[in-house]
């Protein structure tokens, strides 16, 4: 990597992996098998990691440049996405509709009384997206930012070597002078245990919930009554980084989040909202992982990083949808100060 490469030269952030449509449910309670519950009210919406960062990205008002990167079919799914991005102002440039594919979509159920969320996906054209559907060197932007590892089939696919095929497109982002950054989500399949881990190296900063990160050191993350147990995310965090991750490590979760690197620990509570603010929980990790992005794009604290990854999580509590409950910066940042933060 030249000096000119150095990802401190360069600016925006570019997205790759899940773009699905969500079809966003509200129900009155989850059934018994067989038997009946209401819809109360449906909402199409951006899902996906890569489509809910971004998208979150630009309703905080980020002040850098946001590149797509992923596969669609081409059908209706497939241009309401690109019609979306476009309308918030995210180069589409690698967005790349395909007629031999279909585009992938979740319904999202989410019972009223709990705000407790179900899904059913159709994985579509995500589970062919492999690093040839990408043009690192054609970008410019600082960091690339891969989600889902454990849901991206050909990527998350492992080769002779013992290595994902996304641990090899990580490695090439940073030859191409990117920092990476990585989510991922919670499937039981010890074989992609492995291919993800095997991924470590070659990320800069991870970011997953404390379920995910259980999955990687193979312990619970919480104690016998639910609770989160912060001594043992700190040092799942920890052994991420003993086991490859370049810089940090953030693990999240309802309560809050912690964040691990080489100088130490950082600890942030959530948000305490009041009693009927949660309109539905889809998304939220996506929204702490857009906020917590913003924050490395520009240079902030760690602690003010978390700070501002747990209000936007809070900002998107406020909506059933994914991301229509983000606002600008200032606006999520007020609801911690409004509110104030849980006890620790």
């Amino acid at each position: 990597m030249s000096s000119s490469d150095s990802p401190a030269l360069r600016s925006g952030v570019l997205a790759a992996g899940n773009f699905i449509i969500d079809h966003v449910k509200l129900i009155d309670a989850w059934p018994a098998e067989e038997m009946l519950a209401t819809i109360h009210s449906e909402q199409t919406s951006n899902g996906g990691g890569a489509y809910n960062l971004l998208i979150d990205l630009a309703r905080l008002g980020a002040p850098f440049p946001l590149e797509a990167a992923g596969l669609l079919g081409k059908d209706a799914a497939g241009a309401w996405i690109l019609e979306d991005c476009e309308r918030h102002h995210i180069n589409t440039f690698q967005l790349t509709q395909r007629d031999d594919l279909s585009t992938s979509y979740t319904d999202a159920f989410t019972a009223i009384a709990t705000g407790r969320r179900t899904f059913f996906h159709h994985r579509g054209a995500n589970a062919r997206l492999t690093a040839a559907d990408l043009d690192l060197a054609a970008s410019q932007s600082r960091l690339f930012y891969l989600g889902y590892l454990m849901l991206l089939d050909s990527l998350d696919a492992t080769g002779p070597d013992g290595r994902s095929a996304a641990s090899h497109l990580l490695e090439n982002a940073v030859h191409h002078g990117f920092s990476t950054v990585v989510d991922m989500v919670s499937i039981a399949d010890p074989g992609l245990v492995a291919g993800t881990r095997s991924a470590l190296p070659w990320i800069d900063h991870f970011i997953l919930n404390e379920l995910e990160a259980g999955q990687l050191v193979g312990r619970s993350l919480r104690h016998s009554n639910s609770q989160p147990d912060l001594a043992a995310m700190e040092l799942a965090a920890r052994d991420l980084l003993g086991a490859g991750v370049r810089h940090s490590v953030t693990i999240h979760a309802v309560e809050g989040a912690v964040s691990a690197t080489a100088a130490g620990c950082v600890r942030q509570s959530s948000v305490a909202l009041p009693s009927g603010y949660i309109k539905g929980a889809t998304g939220a990790g996506d929204a702490f992982a857009a906020g917590w992005v913003y924050a490395l794009h520009e240079n902030w604290p760690t602690a003010e990083g978390l700070q501002l990854g747990v209000c936007a999580a809070a900002a998107c509590l406020a909506d059933p949808t994914p991301s229509l409950g983000l606002r600008p910066l200032a606006e999520c940042l007020e609801l911690g100060r409004t509110y104030g933060y849980r006890s620790a």
